[in-house]
Formats: structure tokens, sequence, C-alpha cells
């Protein structure tokens, strides 16, 4: 279900309270609508992210630049989004979802 779609390791599997939370959320977003006809990985990457930066998702906006990067977008393309976003979900916003690419896009990550 995720091969090409998530990178190695980006999921973590703990076990405990709400454990199956996890794998229902693998299964519905990523099982049903990421592999649904209509719209090619590379543009689901770019419609999640602008919805996550407006939400200031920054969990899981961080493994979402990982993936967008996996589904063919560039830095230089992840930039963009970050600076088109800033008029539609504002300054701050945009500013946290430039952090949030800094630290998921470095190298040591």
């Amino acid at each position: 279900m995720l091969p090409g779609i998530l990178p190695e390791g980006e999921i973590d599997f703990t076990e405990g309270f709400a454990s199956e939370f996890t794998n229902i959320t693998l299964e519905n977003v990523f099982g049903q609508l990421w592999t649904r006809e209509g719209l090619s990985r590379r543009d689901r990457s770019l419609v999640t992210l602008g919805i996550l930066i407006a939400l200031r998702a920054t969990d899981e906006l961080k493994a979402h630049f990982r993936i967008a990067r996996q589904n063919g977008l560039s830095d230089e393309e992840l930039a963009e989004v970050i600076y088109h976003s800033s008029s539609y979900a504002g300054f701050p916003a945009a500013a946290t979802a430039k952090t949030v690419a800094i630290e998921a896009l470095s190298p040591k990550n």
C-alpha cells in the first residue's frame, strides 16, 4: 500500500493507547485517497501541502515535505508552495512551513 508514497521509517507503529489509529489512518488516507485516479501523486502532494500549511499542522507537514520530494517535487517547487501559501494561508503559516521544510529536508534527516 505505501511503497513509493512514504519514506522508509516515516510512520511510528507504536502500541498502546489508540494503537489502531495509525492503521486506520493509513488505510483511509494512503490506501484509499492516495491511490485514486484523477490526480497524480505529485499533484496530491501539492494539494496536501497547501492544506497542511493553512492548518499549521507541523508534524504532518514534516512528513509530507519528504513525501512530496519522493513524489517528484523539487526543493525549488516546495519553496514556491510556501511562497504561494503566504498570500492565501497567511505569512505566519508560511513562515512556520518554511521552518518545518528546512528541518524536514535537511540532509541529516
